[in-house]
């Protein structure tokens, strides 16, 4: 009798992890990993959401990209704009900031947000046109948002926003 599969999980130093990650990507390989952290919030919930990567030769503002940073960190964010072989970087949920790299420090873009109960084409219409919403509010109307996620245990965004229309549909005010 054969033993069932489990999924257990390692825990790796992320320079060890990211740049095997990178490596896969750089060879034309796929790769699924689990996200950490808050910085791609409302759309990418660290500890729960994965991403699926793939290197490609044609970055463009509004991808998420996995990126090393001049001083060594990896970070997955949103490009915000490319020149001159530049690329400046920002976390959806970061209010303040943005980080700059090469394009060349870029190891791939994300294709897919893996959430508990769907896929979710990061690099569609639907998906951009979000993102930019988002990252169209100003700090003050993205802080009080995401407080408001928060108090809902960080609840999708996309299903936050269905309450509130269905809410308004039905005349209440909550």
């Amino acid at each position: 009798m054969s033993k069932p599969l489990t999924r257990e999980r390692l825990i790796v130093a992320n320079d060890i992890l990211l740049s095997e990650v990178a490596a896969l990507l750089a060879e034309g390989r796929e790769s699924e990993l689990l996200t950490r952290g808050d910085s791609m919030r409302p759309f990418i919930l660290g500890d729960r959401d994965s991403v699926v990567l793939r290197k490609t030769d044609r970055l463009k503002p509004g991808d998420i990209a996995l990126a090393r940073l001049a001083d060594g960190r990896w970070v997955l964010h949103r490009i915000v704009s490319i020149g001159n072989g530049n690329v400046t970087l920002k976390g959806d949920g970061n209010l303040t900031g943005t980080e700059c790299c090469l394009e060349t420090d870029i190891a791939g873009i994300a294709i897919e947000v893996l959430k508990p109960h769907r896929r979710v084409d990061c690099r569609s219409e639907k998906a951009l046109r979000r993102a930019r919403w988002w990252n169209a509010l100003s700090v003050a109307q993205r802080r009080r948002r995401l407080r408001l996620l928060k108090a809902f245990r960080w609840s999708d965004l996309s299903a936050f926003i269905k309450r509130k229309i269905q809410n308004i549909k039905t005349g209440k005010l909550n």
